[in-house]
Order: structure tokens, then sequence, then C-alpha cells
């Protein structure tokens, strides 16, 4: 199955009328996942007509207001509709304090059960989320308050499964080709053992989608977004401005390129835009990441990114 995103947003520190707060929503088949929750989030998914009703799980990198302060109607608006699964909203320190002082202030009506989970020794790259096939994993960000990246990444498939073997090893097609699909070893009607391996393709690897926001250079990001598929990754500001990017622990969009090419990702979307950065400043911000790394785009509102599955 392949993973798609939808880029809610894409600029920092304020909402803007033609650029909301970043925020990243991924499908995984009936699955999905919000990363970042700044103000106006709603917006942006109502506008791309997205069933958030659904959301399994929330990822805050972090508990600057630009990140996660679209959360409080988040969760009221989802008590307005049937819902009966769990929702979990993970992050660092201090996510479960603003939560409860939201709830609190606000005697927030909830119908369903919302699991806090808070990210302990965030310094230390860890498996936060797992699902059927899949994890996700956060790593530690050089910012001016504790902060997250996430990148979700696919078990390694079965693979491709090829029925004519299976027929002339005398396997009929029913139950016992889901097993070997699955790995497992039959026995045929004529007492023939039948290995998975004797009916399958070389194992495939899984997609991975990274997403990197409000962070300095930070060495462990490169081995935890390596590989990915697709990194989204804020580009602040220009090459110019690296001086003030590095007092307020932000990265250039030529930084974003270096860490995209060492990793050996496929591509890499910027986001977090300064404020600032009008049209004529984006595409400076592109030209001088693609000077570093050719396969750089620059992400934009309400935009779908579809990531194919590996074969």
């Amino acid at each position: 199955m392949s993973l798609e995103v939808f880029v809610l947003g894409t600029g920092g520190t304020m909402p803007l009328p033609h650029r909301h707060l970043t925020s990243a929503l991924v499908r995984r088949d009936g699955d999905l996942f919000l990363f970042d929750c700044g103000e106006g989030t709603q917006v942006s998914l109502k506008r791309m007509n997205l069933r958030w009703k659904k959301i399994n799980a929330i990822f805050i990198s972090h508990t600057h207001a630009d990140h996660i302060t679209g959360l409080p109607g988040m969760l009221m608006l989802s008590s307005q509709v049937d819902r009966t699964e769990p929702l979990y909203l993970i992050g660092p320190a201090r996510v479960k304090e603003f939560f409860d002082a939201s709830r609190r202030t606000l005697e927030m009506f909830l119908n369903y059960e919302i699991i806090v989970q808070e990210i302990r020794n965030p310094e230390d790259p860890q498996v936060v989320y797992t699902g059927d096939g899949y994890k996700v994993k956060s790593f530690p960000l050089n910012h001016s308050r504790v902060c997250v990246g996430y990148a979700l990444e696919e078990d390694v498939r079965p693979g491709i499964f090829y029925p004519d073997k299976a027929r002339k090893l005398g396997v009929p097609m029913g139950p016992l080709w889901s097993k070997l699909q699955a790995g497992e070893s039959v026995v045929t009607p004529q007492g023939t053992t039948v290995n998975s391996d004797e009916v399958l393709g070389g194992a495939r690897e899984g997609c991975k989608f990274s997403y990197v926001t409000d962070t300095a250079p930070h060495p462990g990001i490169v081995g935890q977004v390596a590989g990915s598929d697709l990194l989204l990754c804020e580009g602040m500001f220009t090459r110019d401005l690296e001086a003030s990017a590095r007092e307020k622990r932000h990265l250039t969009s030529t930084q974003a390129a270096e860490i995209a090419k060492a990793a050996g990702v496929k591509e890499v979307g910027l986001v977090h835009y300064s404020p600032r950065c009008n049209e004529k400043d984006l595409k400076r911000l592109l030209a001088e990441a693609r000077e570093v790394f050719p396969a750089t785009f620059l992400s934009r509102d309400g935009q779908t990114i579809e990531i194919p599955n590996r074969e």
C-alpha cells in the first residue's frame, strides 16, 4: 500500500491568509496521522476535504505556539462525531501539561479516550507508536525548546507471490496460498512441504516518510531520516541569513538540502517558511537548495504527495 502525504501548511511563526502553519497529514490505508497542529489546522483539513475524524494519532514536534495551539479545537470538534477509537497524542515534555490545562480551562467536553504519551528521554531516538506493518520513531532536534522529528517507517514486506510456481509445486489456490504469502511453509495435499521462498520473490523494503522542523543542524538527523522516500524539512532562511538562523536555531534551505543529500533521501520538500518570505524569496530558497540537492521542491499548502510502494 502507498503512503499519501497532505501538506496542510508550510509557514512558520504565524498563519498568513495565503499560508497556514506547518503541518502534514499522512494516510496509510485506513490509518491517519497528523504531524503538528498549529492555529488554523482545522481550516486546512476542511479545505482539502480530509477525514480528520479518523485520525489515529497526533504527533507534536514541540510546544511552541505555531505547532500546538490548534490542538484544543481539533480535540473538541472530534467530540461532535461518533468516535469510539482512542486518539493518541504524542510529543515531548509539556504536551500533557498543555492538554490538561486546555481541558480544564475550556471545560472541554470529550466523549472519547485521549491517550497522552510524553516522549521520555527525547534525546534518544525511539519508537513511539506502532501499527500493523509500520512504526513511528522520534529523534532529537536542536531548537530553543525540546523538539523532536519523526519518521514513519513501514516494515519489510514479503516478496511478490508467483501463483504459477505454487501450482507447479502442487499447492492449490486457497488458504495455503495466503500462508505462503505470509512467509509460512505449507504441506500440499500430496504431503510435500513447500517453503515460502520457493514461490516468493525477494523481500521488499517498506516506504519511509520523515518530518523535521524547527531545528539548527544536529548530527543525528541524517541517520534518522536516511533512505526516506520523502523528507519534509524546514528551510526557513536563505543562505545570507545563516547567522539569524543559527541564533534562532533554524535551518537555511541550503542546510536542509545538505541533510537530504547526506541522508540519501529520494526527495525533500521545504517547509516552515519565514513569514517575511514572498514568492521571490521562496524561489531563492529553492534555487539555493537545488545547488546542493537537485531533488528539492517547495512544499505548498494543499499539496498532495503520493509515495508509491517500493518494488
